[in-house]
């Protein structure tokens, strides 16, 4: 009897030792659980900080206080030979502030050339074509000049200045210039008046008005802007380049923001007027 009691003592010992052990190990797993619940939302936080202040109307307004900077530098001849690296500069730095990088805003390597390039080709000829017989005499009617392309004058049976054009047309211009006005400006105006007023619980198709409002927004200032860039040919290139930047830009947001097609139709139309200005036949030049 005393044996049998004493292994029934012994059994009832070992069941509070392992109850002890469970709880023991419960409430390290439930205090496990509680550190890493801690550290996400720590996590979290820290992301939306850092989201917050990347996105913030400040950050967004001294961007656009050094792009207007650039401007004014190149209209007290300040700026060397282009605005366009210096405006590629502070775009790279943009992106890189905001943890972004160019391939956010469209510039990728997986690109489906047999479709791009075609479609790159047909769209900068039919730039360039709307050029010539469409906004250019319309607007030489209406202002009463045509562009001043005077500073081209030189490339006129000259093979040498015309392969150097040739070669900035395909490196600071279609190049660039699509990375500086389609993919950084416009993405950085869309973006700012896009997370205006941020509201996840908007419904759907309020979001998407939200979007195409923000676009739309984008595509006329910044290409506004962009004729402006090019006041050297008068009111009349000021419009034509305003009205060829918004064709781009379309162009962009048609593809869905891939800026391989707009760098080879922007290509493809400067290559045509060099070759133009070369034989003497662009108008205003």
């Amino acid at each position: 009897m005393a044996g049998a009691k004493n292994s029934e003592d012994m059994s009832a010992m070992r069941e509070e030792n392992g109850v002890g052990e469970r709880g023991v190990r419960g409430e390290e797993e439930t205090s496990t659980a509680e550190a890493h619940s801690t550290l996400r939302d720590a996590e979290r936080k820290n992301q939306r900080w850092k989201n917050g202040w990347r996105q913030s109307k400040w950050l967004a307004a001294l961007d656009f206080a050094l792009v207007a900077g650039i401007f004014i530098a190149d209209q007290h001849h300040l700026i060397f030979f282009s605005k366009t690296p210096y405006l590629l500069a502070l775009g790279w730095i943009s992106l890189w502030v905001r943890g972004m990088k160019w391939s956010d805003v469209g510039l990728t390597r997986g690109q489906s050339w047999t479709r791009t390039l075609p479609l790159g080709i047909a769209w900068g000829l039919a730039l360039e074509l709307f050029q010539l017989y469409a906004t250019q005499p319309l607007l030489t009617r209406l202002t009463g000049k045509g562009p001043d392309l005077t500073d081209f004058l030189a490339l006129r049976g000259n093979l040498t200045y015309c392969l150097v054009a040739l070669a900035l047309v395909w490196t600071l211009a279609a190049f660039g210039e699509e990375l500086v006005w389609r993919g950084y400006l416009m993405n950085r105006v869309a973006g700012l008046f896009h997370n205006a007023t941020p509201n996840d619980s908007l419904p759907n198709h309020a979001m998407k008005h939200r979007s195409r409002v923000a676009w739309a927004v984008s595509l006329i200032v910044v290409n506004v802007a962009f004729g402006f860039a090019h006041s050297y040919q008068g009111w009349t290139g000021i419009i034509e380049e305003g009205l060829a930047g918004a064709f781009l830009g379309g162009m962009y947001l048609a593809t869905g923001r891939n800026l391989a097609v707009p760098i080879v139709a922007h290509g493809v139309s400067d290559t045509l007027d060099v070759v133009l200005m070369f034989f003497g036949k662009m108008p205003g030049a």
